[in-house]
């Protein structure tokens, strides 16, 4: 096991019917045995860890009349415009500042229904065992997800090893806000989230950040393997967006109910073992 710095004190089923609320022209609802009626939210998420949360929480939401029809998605794009588009009546994949970036960008008409859990970024190596290693021009390989840099920078200037601009707010910083770089650290962004596993498992580089959800669905411990993990304090809480039109639907209402559950969480502890872990409020 890799002596690890923790920065600071840390699918598809469903039976297809229509959400009546969540914007489709067309919509249908069956009752259950005891009279209630039963909607479906066909929802689209990442495989691990959101589509698996999901899956859990299913049989819950199955109880309370809701079914979740769950599509996986191993992409940062298609889950919203999927849902602009009205091919599914949520999603669960994205962190507060990319979807705050990607409605301003693209101008969905979307909002931010409930705050589920966090991944927290980590960095990972195959040649040091701690940042405190770290040599002069080593270079880090970051995703080309814009909104993860921020994460990135912050890692590095709580080790020490950076500092930005004074006044520089680190949910929208970029690597040209770096004002110290002492040990003139090369920070390369150009590859896909998804790919970052794959460069680490073929040491492509001194240093790697990579998004908990992508580590873990390789068997790669965020906990574990890593030389330095963001703060479990991070802004970058995981969310349900749906639809404006949606949000104060009561299916969707019960949907985020459920996932912020002490069943659910409990579950997400333990499965995950803290990398990922529940917003707490």
């Amino acid at each position: 096991m890799k002596k690890k710095t923790i920065l600071s004190a840390l699918v598809t089923t469903g039976v297809v019917l229509t959400l009546a609320a969540c914007g489709n022209e067309e919509s249908s609802t069956e009752s259950s045995g005891s009279g209630a009626e039963e909607t479906t939210i066909k929802i689209g998420a990442s495989n691990v860890p959101h589509a698996e949360i999901l899956e859990f929480a299913a049989p819950i939401l199955e109880e309370e009349g809701v079914t979740l029809d769950i599509t996986t998605y191993n992409d940062y794009v298609i889950p919203n415009v999927a849902l602009d588009e009205g091919e599914i009546d949520a999603n669960y994949f994205q962190h507060i500042p990319f979807f705050d970036a990607a409605v301003e960008e693209n101008g969905y008409d979307f909002v931010n229904a409930g705050s589920i859990h966090i991944e927290p970024l980590a960095i990972f190596s195959q040649r040091y065992e701690s940042l405190e290693d770290v040599e002069d021009g080593a270079t880090v390989l970051v995703s080309n997800n814009q909104a993860d840099w921020g994460r990135v920078i912050g890692i590095f200037q709580e080790a020490g090893l950076v500092t930005v601009k004074d006044g520089v707010d680190l949910t929208t910083a970029t690597f040209d806000d770096i004002e110290e770089n002492p040990k003139n650290l090369e920070f390369e962004y150009e590859n896909d989230p998804a790919l970052m596993t794959t460069l680490y498992q073929q040491d492509e580089a001194e240093l790697i950040a990579i998004n908990s959800n992508f580590a873990v669905d390789q068997d790669i411990s965020p906990l574990d393997d890593s030389v330095a993990i963001e703060s479990s304090s991070s802004p970058y809480a995981n969310i349900i967006a749906v639809r404006s039109e949606d949000a104060e639907d009561p299916a969707i209402l019960k949907l985020v109910e459920v996932l912020k559950s002490e069943e659910v969480q409990d579950f997400i502890l333990e499965e995950w073992d803290g990398a990922v872990v529940p917003v707490e409020e």
